[in-house]
């Protein structure tokens, strides 16, 4: 049971820095990657962990995350307490049309204001401990919608953000909805993501269709892997999982019965 719990974590723990890393996690309608975020929302705020994370809610409220995180055995109100989780509400985030200053580009530079104070703010309260700030974002698409379809716009947000993880030493998480764009700007955007990301983790359906005992399977890509000889290249890889209610299971293909 232990292993099959830490097989994700196995796949993460390789990467030369945990600073200035980018994971995009992808999923689609039918099988949803939301676990691999709660995953790491946990694991950055564990007690060991000095990290600090900057949720951007795009599509469920504080109520749904502390829900789901108390199972998993964190308590996200003690951590907004005690500074370590900072949740920033864009539920019902709408960049209206009108100039520059008002409209779709300034709401989400507005937005990126909003994290890039959080960071400032953070990384200047406590520099001797040299703490990772993490920033979280649930759902890339509805940003996309937020600002009236413009890829454009929400590409440059999200370089603005990436920028974060060169001058100040963040990491960047965010997850996408691969399958609901349309075949024209869809690509552009995930390729772009795919292009930024250090880590791209993509949940799938099974091919072989719907299964009791499997609800998925995690392909990894991890572009800094360090391999037996401290070399740096990049790793694939894939195994099955299984959501419960308090916990995921890892597995690898054919380990089970």
């Amino acid at each position: 049971m232990e292993r099959s719990l830490n097989l994700l974590d196995e796949t993460l723990v390789h990467i030369p820095s945990s600073k200035g890393r980018v994971i995009l996690i992808e999923d689609q309608v039918e099988t949803s990657g939301a676990f691999v975020l709660h995953h790491l929302i946990k694991r950055s705020l564990s007690i060991e962990s000095s990290e600090v994370v900057i949720f951007v809610a795009l599509s469920k409220p504080f109520s749904h995350y502390d829900r789901i995180l108390r199972k998993l055995g964190c308590n996200l109100v003690a951590q907004r307490e005690n500074g370590k989780f900072i949740f920033i509400d864009m539920l019902k985030l709408e960049c209206p049309d009108g100039d520059e200053g008002n409209g779709v580009g300034g709401g989400l530079i507005d937005l990126y204001r909003k994290i890039q104070k959080s960071v400032e703010v953070n990384a200047s309260t406590s520099p001797e401990l040299n703490r990772c700030i993490t920033v979280m974002m649930d759902d890339l698409s509805l940003l996309e919608v937020a600002a009236k379809g413009s890829s454009t716009y929400v590409l440059d947000f999200l370089h603005y953000c990436h920028t974060l993880t060169s001058e100040n030493g963040c990491s960047l998480v965010v997850l996408n909805h691969n399958d609901i764009y349309s075949s024209k700007t869809g690509p552009t955007l995930i390729l772009q993501m795919e292009y930024l990301a250090d880590v791209v983790v993509n949940a799938e359906p099974l091919v072989t269709g719907l299964a009791t005992d499997v609800h998925g399977q995690l392909t990894v890509l991890n572009k800094g892997a360090i391999d037996e000889h401290g070399g740096v290249r990049s790793k694939l890889h894939n195994f099955h999982f299984k959501v419960k209610e308090n916990s995921v299971e890892y597995f690898y293909p054919g380990s089970r019965a």
